[in-house]
């Protein structure tokens, strides 16, 4: 089981905090393109896994994409918010069970620490191009995905472990 949920990713840049002696001005080359992707991430923190796949949209057949990988991956579970496109009839024919969360609740969802984690990583750079960043993001990504321990310590709640330990002992096996 993991939770879900999507980052969009484009060339509208961030200011980030930077040191400076006191004052000097502050100068921060800042982008304002209206290009986007997205990211759609699901993150299991008890085992400390991550599967992803970049979207052109937050529509239901983009998302189905994204549930058609996750199902060939094994997952069998997903937990996600309420978002229009995960009700989407082309997301509802795939068997992968869903798991709704309340929505606008990203305190509950522990893909959230990891969207922060790439945050930290891309922005507050200019790009020449969204591949670029795309690129920067998919690098970090996979550098993530290598340290399951770093995994484990951003999405692996107490809570979530609890509970998975709880299901997985009730559970009779075949």
């Amino acid at each position: 089981m993991a939770w879900a949920d999507e980052m969009r990713l484009g060339l509208c840049g961030q200011v980030r905090k930077l040191w400076a002696p006191r004052g000097v001005k502050v100068r921060q080359r800042l982008q304002f393109q209206r290009v986007w992707r997205y990211l759609a991430l699901a993150v299991d923190g008890v085992h400390g896994t991550l599967a992803w796949r970049w979207i052109a949209s937050m529509k239901g057949e983009a998302i189905a994409e994204a549930v058609e990988y996750w199902q060939a991956q094994g997952l069998e579970a997903v937990v996600w918010d309420r978002a229009g496109g995960h009700r989407a009839p082309e997301v509802q024919k795939w068997t992968l069970r869903r798991i709704e969360q309340p929505a606008a609740a990203p305190e509950l969802n522990p893909a959230e620490r990891v969207f922060e984690e790439l945050r930290r990583a891309v922005e507050g750079e200019p790009y020449a191009t969204l591949e670029q960043k795309v690129a920067v993001v998919e690098r970090e990504l996979k550098a993530l995905a290598a340290e399951p321990e770093r995994v484990k310590s951003l999405a692996g709640w107490k809570w979530i472990c609890d509970a998975y330990t709880q299901l997985s002992s009730t559970v009779i096996p075949p």
